[in-house]
């Protein structure tokens, strides 16, 4: 039985030697366009790899996911978190968790991970072949159902193989997955997801660099909204709770260009009527000090005084001088501050693509094509995506891992 696996990335990788150990018997060759294997996984969280999250119930970490949630249930079911810490545990490499839930190797280095992979490709016996891309497949389909193919690489050399799994990544370019669609497979129409947000008129960008623990982020006039850590840049926005609205609203903010108003609130904890209660108690407490140079709730001086100044605040007026309208302003600059968004910065050197191929096509439990009997899909070239914390290689492993487990138990 010959297998031929598409894309040297992390998916690639786990489903070549998923099928390659369940199935020595088995020719599995590991295809990568380019000269670079698992480029992705050598860039992720800043360069430590972040593995997976440390969430082991199936149905909550699907939960995460804003394109593949309800498919990737029993997914999870069949190898999940708790299995991937195993894998990698019975293969020498340790994961540690980190307050907020990401799992990295212990080395802090995506090294460690990239090492593991390649070694277990080895150990397994998978042939390995960068500068090898593919440029088409062709179905040959027998009497008795049982599909072959042909793949043409991109150096006009062809290769037979009776398993195929595609793991060529998300792509913003629709044009990317033609050979796919000439499958008969319908695609989902590919659109950037995780991506900061760019403000060019932001009165706050002198500030960058200051970051608060957590704030609300809602986009004006949707229901959506995300809340965690932000970080002012020079651009914009960035930071978790932005990164991971992007993801929830990829498709909502495709359709509008990246133009759109988002409403932050740098005190979630608070609502109006609790925050106006507490700024009158602090105005009543200490009456004769500066507003714009006593800080509250824990937000930067900087911050503090530009939000002030966004409503209006005299410089040196005191607490027990302050307008009651500048105080409404105030109570808007801290619950609901308006920025126009103009556009959107891929976040570092990783990106995440909305859209692929469509998995209603797709039988989740093998990722098995449901209309090519023995082609496969893992990874991100699906219709999944997940917001930042090591959600989306946790699906590139366990879609990659059930593609290749159940390519060995395939019947020549």
């Amino acid at each position: 039985m010959n297998v031929v696996v598409i894309g040297g990335g992390a998916a690639g990788f786990f489903g070549a030697i998923a099928c390659a150990e369940a199935n020595p018997k088995a020719n599995v060759l590991l295809l990568e366009k380019t000269q670079k294997l698992l480029a992705k996984v050598r860039v992720s969280g800043g360069g430590r790899c972040n593995v997976t999250h440390s969430c082991f119930v199936p149905t909550v970490f699907s939960q995460h996911y804003p394109r593949g949630s309800k498919q990737l249930k029993e997914a999870f079911k069949l190898f999940g978190a708790t299995e991937t810490i195993a894998w990698f545990k019975k293969r020498g490499v340790q994961l540690k968790t980190e307050a907020d839930g990401r799992m990295f190797p212990t080395t802090d280095n995506s090294e460690t991970i990239i090492n593991c992979l390649q070694q277990a490709a080895r150990e397994a016996g998978v042939d390995i072949r960068t500068s090898a891309g593919v440029e088409k497949i062709e179905v040959f389909n027998s009497a008795a159902e049982v599909s072959h193919f042909l793949l043409t690489l991109s150096n006009g050399s062809t290769i037979k193989a009776s398993k195929v799994l595609v793991c060529t990544g998300g792509s913003p370019k629709e044009s990317s997955y033609a050979w796919l669609r000439d499958l008969g497979h319908p695609v989902i129409t590919p659109v950037p997801s995780l991506f900061t947000f760019n403000v060019p008129a932001s009165p706050l960008k002198e500030l960058q660099g200051i970051s608060v623990a957590k704030a609300k982020v809602r986009v004006a006039g949707q229901k959506l909204e995300y809340e965690g850590p932000l970080l002012i840049t020079h651009w914009g926005y960035s930071g978790p709770a932005v990164l991971k609205l992007s993801a929830w609203g990829a498709r909502l903010f495709y359709e509008q260009n990246y133009r759109f108003t988002v409403l932050i609130n740098w005190i979630p904890e608070f609502t109006e009527d609790t925050l106006r209660g507490e700024l009158q108690h602090y105005r009543q407490a200490h009456p004769k000090k500066v507003v714009l140079t006593n800080p509250l709730f824990g937000l930067p001086q900087r911050l503090w005084k530009a939000l002030c100044l966004l409503a209006d605040v005299p410089e040196e007026v005191k607490w027990g001088e302050l307008p009651a309208k500048n105080t409404n302003k105030l109570v808007e600059s801290l619950l609901r501050a308006p920025f126009e968004v103009e556009g959107k910065t891929t976040f570092k050197e990783e990106f995440v693509t909305c859209g692929g191929i469509d998995l209603s096509q797709v039988n989740m439990r093998t990722m098995e094509s449901k209309l090519v009997p023995g082609l496969f899909f893992a990874g991100e070239v699906l219709d999944i995506d997940g917001i930042t914390g090591g959600f989306n290689f946790q699906a590139a492993w366990t879609t990659g891992y059930l593609a290749g487990k159940t390519m060995a138990l395939q019947p020549k």
